[in-house]
């Protein structure tokens, strides 16, 4: 309890992380790359981030374009936050917010990019629609992605990925869906530039393939 209270403090203070209470956190919607990154480049988010280090490393390697973590926990947001600070990186930044207001912190066609890597699967059945893959979150996501902005999921979950593949072939706005079961056995290796978290090695360390997906949203409204 200690420790997570020194990380909220430090968060608190840290201008790399929007969060309530903050004055740009009911500001911000629109305005990412003008308010807060002062540089206009193409904007990538990680959904349900934990604590930041696939954004912080898809920063270092691309200077060229702006990241913005997603996360409620403060806690862990704390370390990408830490990592970025040691990094000097200025082109990635924190959002501690629920996931369900997405559309509340970036306008229609803001994002360039969503990752959603390593969500929690909710397997039980009365969890369903707290799937960060439901249909009800996949259509937040197409109102904040530019057209022709991609849409990545990288999971060690079977079970969520099945889910995820049975959703989109639902729905009738998904074009280029290209997935694998085993990322480091496929040609789609390269697009996760072989970025691996903590909690990645620790599923791969147990036997688990890792799963991955990329596809974009069809502009033109459902039918």
């Amino acid at each position: 309890m200690k420790n997570k209270r020194f990380r909220f403090s430090v968060v608190a203070g840290r201008d790399n992380v929007l969060e309530p209470g903050k004055e740009l956190f009911t500001q911000i919607r629109g305005r990412w790359n003008e308010a807060y990154f002062k540089e206009t480049r193409p904007i990538t988010i990680e959904l349900a981030c934990g604590r930041g280090e696939y954004s912080v490393a898809l920063a270092q390697r691309f200077p060229d374009r702006n990241y913005v973590g997603v996360d409620i926990k403060g806690d862990r947001i704390w370390k990408g936050s830490s990592m970025a600070v040691e990094l000097d990186l200025k082109n990635v930044g924190f959002l501690r917010t629920n996931i369900l207001n997405i559309a509340s912190f970036f306008a229609p066609g803001e994002v360039d990019e969503i990752w959603l890597t390593f969500p929690d699967p909710r397997p039980k059945k009365r969890d369903v629609k707290r799937r960060l893959t439901n249909s009800r979150f996949l259509d937040l996501y197409k109102e904040i992605l530019a057209p022709g902005g991609i849409f990545r999921l990288k999971t060690d979950n079977t079970g969520l990925f099945e889910y995820t593949l049975e959703e989109l072939s639902m729905r009738d706005d998904i074009q280029h869906l290209e997935h694998t079961f085993d990322v480091y056995e496929s040609p789609l290796r390269s697009e996760c530039f072989d970025i691996r978290t903590r909690y990645e090695e620790m599923f791969a360390s147990k036997g688990e393939k890792i799963k991955y997906l990329r596809f974009r949203f069809d502009r033109q409204p459902l039918s």
